[in-house]
């Protein structure tokens, strides 16, 4: 499967207790910090959760 690489833009300050949750189960800790992933269903199912938060890049 192809990886994409995922980067946090936006604070989780007053975001619900979900979205949080699907942050840090992605990896995701501060402003500017990148993972690498497998785009597999789960993943992107996740990134469409808190897309308003991200960016998402195809590697």
């Amino acid at each position: 499967m192809a990886k994409i690489k995922i980067t946090q833009i936006k604070s989780i300050i007053d975001r619900s207790e979900r979205q949080k949750r699907t942050m840090q189960a992605l990896g995701l800790r501060r402003i500017n910090h990148s993972v690498e992933v497998e785009a597999n269903p789960a993943i992107i199912g996740m990134v469409r959760k808190i897309n308003h938060l991200v960016a998402v890049e195809s590697i």
